[in-house]
């Protein structure tokens, strides 16, 4: 069965990517390049799902609301 979950990319500072899954709290990962990043996160999905399944656990549902927006503030 294929699921398909929404991830958030976000360049480090220092060069490389973050990466994590709104609908699975906890499950990040990151990588040198967008490539490496998305197939790093593909991994720790399955190994996170795994672990749910081991747990026997509800997988949770891939297609949550995820909003993006701007704030101003004071600096």
């Amino acid at each position: 069965m294929l699921k398909r979950f929404k991830v958030i990319i976000e360049p480090e500072s220092g060069g490389g990517y973050s990466v994590h899954v709104p609908a699975l709290p906890g499950c990040a990962s990151q990588g040198e390049t967008i490539e490496e990043t998305i197939s790093n996160i593909k991994e720790a999905i399955e190994l996170y799902i795994w672990s749910l399944k081991e747990d026997k656990l509800p997988i949770p549902d891939s297609d949550i609301e995820v909003e993006l927006r701007e704030v101003e503030v004071s600096v």
